[in-house]
């Protein structure tokens, strides 16, 4: 089992409903988000093409934030899943450095958060908050093993890409292009 999500860059319009739905579900204190939305311009003008991405940890599966914590606060849980533990968690903020993709921040209680994929509503079959809110429906969420999981069928069917490649990090969220 290895959990994944894609976000369809043609489909998302910025609104961050996908970021209110997280801090509702997670109870992330007011100032802080696991997940944001960017928009990136190319181009030269008047040739300029606008990419909005909603953006969150991408649950690497060579997780260079695992690697670096000291404690073993930061691990990988069932279905591939970067979690943290906060009663383990000592606040160093090596993990906080060592992500490329910046998902992590310092909570105000002294310990690191990130997304989990809401990995408390994935263990009783539900979609992550995130998922569930979108009003355009652009994002998909599943079991990469599972050919019949949303993100497994839209992967086969659209080409992707993923942030940062060069950086090795092998991560699971995946921008349809």
């Amino acid at each position: 089992m290895r959990y994944a999500m894609a976000i369809d860059t043609k489909k998302c319009v910025g609104c961050s409903d996908c970021v209110v739905a997280c801090q509702t579900e997670n109870h992330v204190p007011i100032g802080y988000c696991r997940d944001w939305v960017v928009e990136v311009m190319d181009g030269t003008y008047p040739q300029l093409e606008m990419e909005i991405r909603s953006e969150r940890c991408n649950q690497c599966g060579n997780a260079p934030c695992v690697r670096c914590c000291p404690t073993g606060a930061s691990h990988f849980e069932e279905g591939g899943l970067v979690l943290v533990t906060a009663d383990k968690c000592i606040g160093c903020g090596a993990c906080i450095q060592s992500c490329p993709y910046d998902a992590r921040y310092s909570h105000p209680d002294g310990h690191v958060d990130k997304c989990t994929f809401c990995n408390h509503r994935v263990e009783v079959g539900g979609k992550p908050a995130c998922v569930e809110a979108c009003p355009t429906k652009c994002m998909y969420f599943g079991d990469l093993d599972d050919p019949g999981s949303d993100v497994s069928k839209v992967l086969k069917t659209r080409k992707s890409k993923t942030l940062i490649p060069e950086a090795g990090t092998e991560p699971y969220l995946y921008f349809l292009i």
